[in-house]
Order: C-alpha cells, then sequence, then structure tokens
C-alpha cells in the first residue's frame, strides 16, 4: 500500500556535509529544532543543478531569517561537493551545508533515487521542527525549480502551522488573507 511522504518523519541518517569551508557530520537528529529544507539533485558538475543551487544560495539570507536551514543532498561525496564549490563561480556562493550520500540512503529515505543510475531526482522537502515533512516535490531531471517559490511554500507552511484552523489559498502571501474551512464556504469559492 502506497504511504505518501507527507506527514511522515525524517528518518534515521548520518552523512558528512561540505559547509563554509569544512567537513561537518549531519544527522536527522541536527536537523530538528528548526524548519530545514533538503533539496536533492542529480549530481555536481552538471547543467541545471548549479543553476538551481545557486538560486537557493541567493534566496538563503532570507531563509535564515525566517528559521530555516538548508541542505543540499547528492551522491557525489563531500569531498567532490568541496572541489565543485572551490571550481564554481556560481556554486563558491554557497553557505548552506552541501550533504554527500554516495551510499544512497538519505536520497532513498525521501523516494527519490534513480535506482539504475545511483543518482537523485530533483526533490524538494520541508520539514518543520519537529522532523515531520510537510512539503514535498518532485522534478524530473531536465525541470529546475524555483527557490522564490519554495521561499512562498515556507512562508505558508510556517503559517498554517502557527495559525490552527486556517489554510493559504492558491498564490497567498504573506499578509493577504487566509481562509478558514467551513461548511459555508462550500462551493462559494
Amino acid at each position: 500500500m502506497y504511504q505518501s511522504i507527507i506527514n511522515s518523519s525524517l528518518l534515521p541518517f548520518k552523512a558528512t556535509a561540505f559547509h563554509n569551508g569544512e567537513f561537518i557530520e549531519v544527522t536527522e537528529k541536527s536537523v530538528l529544532g528548526k524548519w530545514a529544507i533538503f533539496m536533492f539533485y542529480p549530481a555536481d558538475f552538471t547543467f541545471v543543478c548549479p543553476t538551481e543551487l545557486g538560486d537557493l544560495a541567493d534566496h538563503y539570507a532570507q531563509l535564515q531569517a525566517m528559521g530555516v536551514e538548508v541542505y543540499s543532498v547528492s551522491t557525489d561525496t563531500h569531498f567532490t561537493h568541496k572541489a565543485w564549490h572551490d571550481t564554481s563561480d556560481t556554486i563558491a556562493k554557497i553557505k548552506y551545508p552541501m550533504i554527500g550520500d554516495p551510499t544512497g540512503r538519505i536520497t532513498r529515505n525521501f523516494g527519490v533515487m534513480i535506482e539504475e543510475d545511483g543518482l537523485a531526482l530533483r526533490g524538494t522537502f520541508v520539514i518543520n521542527p519537529e522532523g515531520v515533512i510537510k512539503v514535498a516535490e518532485i522534478h524530473d531531471l531536465g525541470i529546475g525549480r524555483s527557490a522564490s517559490e519554495l521561499l512562498r511554500k515556507v512562508q505558508a507552511a510556517q503559517y498554517v502551522a502557527t495559525h490552527d484552523g486556517e489554510v493559504c489559498p492558491a498564490k497567498w502571501q504573506p499578509g493577504e488573507a487566509t481562509l478558514a474551512p467551513s461548511l459555508d464556504l462550500v462551493g462559494k469559492i
């Protein structure tokens, strides 16, 4: 039976990431306590991937101000992440941890492993401070993602988490009206 990843808990993992010039250990426990984004991508030294990671790097300060940590993940090693960071101007601006997942454990935990290639699909997941997945978006390899749309989804997830009984309609932006689902709204929207 299929079970959605939405509202499931972060599964255990232990990995090494390249972060701010150092190698650090990241586990599911180190993710808890704040909002997190896990952004999976196929491989370092490719084509669409640096555009996405660079776009996310451009929004990182805003995400940090919202209490969100970002983790990029590929099945490359942390050593490969360092080499890419050292040789690409786009990747050099990344300040968030770049997790190496050469065994594919984390990638499989999130259901984005392309088994025959040993690579990840383009998967983006927003995780709340309790370690529960609230947003899941998976793209085919040729379709790049937008960090500004991801930012909006995080804002909506954070709003809903702190405003019981309210939901965010399509294209909702902070400060705009939300909805309070009720029988009175059925057929009126």
